[in-house]
């Protein structure tokens, strides 16, 4: 008898800032993604859930970040990652970002996977890379190249 592992109902990153502010403004408020409820204690562990589409990204201090990791029994270790947000203007979020204080890394560019990138510096090391589509998928699966790993020869 096979078993059946349920499919994940949301992806959430967790983005660990001493500057929650600085973040929570950028993600929040610059980039437009509407806060949801959250649980925290008091003090300095602070956490926002930001509603990103069909993703969301979770800000939280470090004291937060601590106390869930104690809770669930796993080793503290902060990471710097990348994000990439799907857009439906790759400048003009570029150009949002500008203006809320990001520093641009790449501007706009066309992909040879029909996307038009950008990436910009985030708070709490984090970069952000904007992307917008240019083609549909129906589009992308006539085009050589575009397959699934299960199926791609290696």
């Amino acid at each position: 008898m096979t078993s059946h592992t349920p499919s994940p109902q949301q992806l959430r990153l967790i983005i660990e800032t001493d500057d929650f502010d600085s973040a929570i403004r950028f993600y929040r408020d610059v980039l437009g993604m509407p806060e949801q409820l959250a649980f925290a204690t008091e003090g300095d562990d602070r956490v926002a859930i930001l509603h990103a589409g069909i993703a969301t990204i979770e800000l939280a201090t470090p004291t937060h970040a601590k106390n869930i990791d104690e809770v669930e029994g796993a080793p503290h270790t902060p990471g710097v990652l990348r994000i990439a947000l799907e857009v439906d203007d790759t400048e003009q979020a570029v150009a949002a970002a500008r203006d809320g204080g990001a520093e641009v890394i790449a501007p706009p560019v066309k992909t040879p996977f029909q996307s038009l990138n950008a990436r910009v510096q985030g708070p709490a090391g984090w970069q952000v890379t904007f992307f917008q589509e240019l083609e549909t998928l129906e589009e992308r699966a006539a085009r050589e190249g575009f397959t699934t790993d299960d199926v791609r020869d290696r």
